[in-house]
């Protein structure tokens, strides 16, 4: 059965930086895209940052450019995002998806998803 388990997310003040985890089971991470997205109250889910290690690309939102790092650790089957200089904008719960095909970081070509984790970013 295919697991992601986000963790990380809390309240940080604007400026500050918060680092989420993923942990996945029941599959391995190097044979999936897998990446990170946010949805804010109100808003559509939209993609943060995503990996592949099939040709190693990675995708940024440009709103999050210079500020937020993915990675994974394939000994770990996690991956991370690290953020930093965030912003009130920023606040949204954020959830760890993949998918082994995937050729976008669009929500809709996501077929595993977590239950997310909360992010409050204060101003």
């Amino acid at each position: 059965e295919v697991q992601l388990v986000e963790s990380g997310g809390g309240l940080v003040q604007a400026g500050g930086s918060l680092t989420l985890s993923c942990v996945a089971s029941g599959f391995i991470l190097d044979d999936y895209v897998i990446g990170w997205f946010r949805q804010a109250p109100g808003n559509e889910r939209e993609g943060v940052s995503c990996i592949s290690s099939r040709d190693g690309s990675i995708y940024y939102a440009d709103s999050v450019k210079g500020r937020f790092t993915i990675s994974r650790d394939n000994a770990k089957n996690t991956v991370y995002l690290q953020m930093n200089s965030l912003k009130s904008e920023d606040t949204a719960v954020y959830y760890c998806a993949a998918e082994p095909i995937a050729t976008t970081c669009e929500p809709d070509d996501m077929d595993y998803w977590g239950e997310g984790t909360l992010v409050t970013v204060s101003s």
